[in-house]
């Protein structure tokens, strides 16, 4: 695996190692965020030009000498645009997000301007047809254009379907693989004994919520779920909130409320995951959702809005309830409905089963080796 940022001691991991390219490994995602910041009226999303030059991965990469190259997520000035053009072996590129089939955007919400050509950016705050999202989707097409074969994976049919209507990889090969989880890892852990861990009461329902940054991002519906809490019928219920420290001004949400900070390993997040007695994901837009997958490894029903990458995690009424989007009102009959339900033992095994039999690494693995093989035969 290459890198542009390496965080661990793993050998199998590798990057550039002098220290001048650790500096500028490091200045790279705020450089080339440069031209963004002239669009004063831009959403507060992230928006990657990748126009930034001289990264010398590419180089690295044709020197390795691999059969395929597997692309995942290579914004903050990792390649730019252009340089992808000079792998000289058949890509593989996971989607994570909307970036690669967009003018800039990683989440586009109701934009369909992907479609056919970019320009007058919603996120850019842009009325200008020839704005920085217009001229990166020609730079795309212009770069996609020259690669000879290209493979499109998308983590969730919603997430492929997307990538098949774009303008820029409409012609290309697009499948579907999940996001892996690894489920021996990721399992039910005692239901008391992990509230005991994390000092939680062991009568109440506790309702979970976390991601990264999870009260700050507005694309992780944390709003839509305070007033869901708001509607909810269920009594003797807590909060706990997990990837966000508590504010200096609480909010008041009808029912006391936990914050456990930012998690950084996976034992802490799977005892928190099995102390819950449900999982909330009220995301705007998910390009898969992967704090769901992993809940319901853990054995704990999900309650989310029925529509983009969550469609492919959770099965309504079998292993977690799929609100209305954006209903809040379904939202809140979501979790009461979870709460309540007389085979709540049956849900949680079934969202255990879910993942084990669907996005369980070694079977996410195999179809990468089967689409592996199929290139190299080609």
């Amino acid at each position: 695996m290459l890198v542009q940022n390496k965080m661990s001691d793993d050998c199998t991991v590798i990057t550039k190692v002098s220290v001048k390219d650790k500096i500028l490994n490091k200045l790279r995602p705020t450089l080339d965020a440069i031209p963004v910041k002239f669009y004063k009226n831009k959403e507060d999303s992230l928006f990657s030009p990748s126009f930034l030059p001289f990264s010398s991965v590419i180089e690295m990469i044709n020197d390795i000498n691999p059969d395929i190259v597997h692309l995942h997520w290579v914004c903050h000035g990792m390649i730019n645009v252009e340089d992808i053009a000079r792998i000289n072996v058949p890509i593989v590129w996971t989607l994570h997000d909307d970036w690669v089939f967009t003018g800039g955007c990683h989440i586009k919400w109701d934009c369909d301007k992907y479609q056919n050509n970019c320009g007058s950016c919603p996120r850019l705050g842009s009325i200008n047809e020839n704005d920085l999202s217009r001229k990166v989707f020609n730079r795309k097409k212009k770069a996609f254009s020259k690669i000879d074969q290209l493979i499109i994976v998308g983590v969730s049919h919603w997430l492929k379907d997307c990538a098949k209507k774009s303008a820029l990889l409409k012609d290309k090969k697009i499948i579907n693989l999940p996001n892996p989880l690894d489920t021996g890892k990721y399992k039910p852990f005692d239901k008391d004994k992990a509230k005991e861990l994390w000092c939680l009461p062991k009568n109440k329902k506790l309702i979970l919520f976390g991601a990264n940054s999870a009260t700050a991002d507005i694309n992780k519906g944390f709003i839509e779920l305070c007033e869901a809490l708001a509607k909810i019928k269920s009594t003797d219920v807590e909060f706990v909130v997990f990837g966000s420290s508590e504010p200096k001004k609480s909010q008041d949400f009808g029912v006391k409320t936990h914050y456990l900070g930012n998690v950084h390993d996976d034992v802490s997040l799977i005892t928190i995951y099995s102390l819950a007695d449900v999982m909330v994901v009220p995301s705007l837009q998910e390009a898969f959702g992967q704090t769901a997958s992993e809940a319901m490894a853990c054995g704990t029903p999900v309650v989310a809005f029925g529509h983009t990458g969550l469609l492919d995690i959770i099965d309504h009424k079998v292993n977690g309830y799929l609100a209305q989007p954006i209903n809040t009102t379904d939202l809140a009959n979501g979790i009461d409905w979870v709460l309540k339900s007389d085979q709540y033992d049956e849900l949680c095994i079934s969202a255990r089963n879910k993942v084990v039999n669907e996005f369980d690494s070694k079977v996410v693995a195999k179809k990468y080796v089967e689409l592996y093989k199929e290139i190299l035969n080609d």
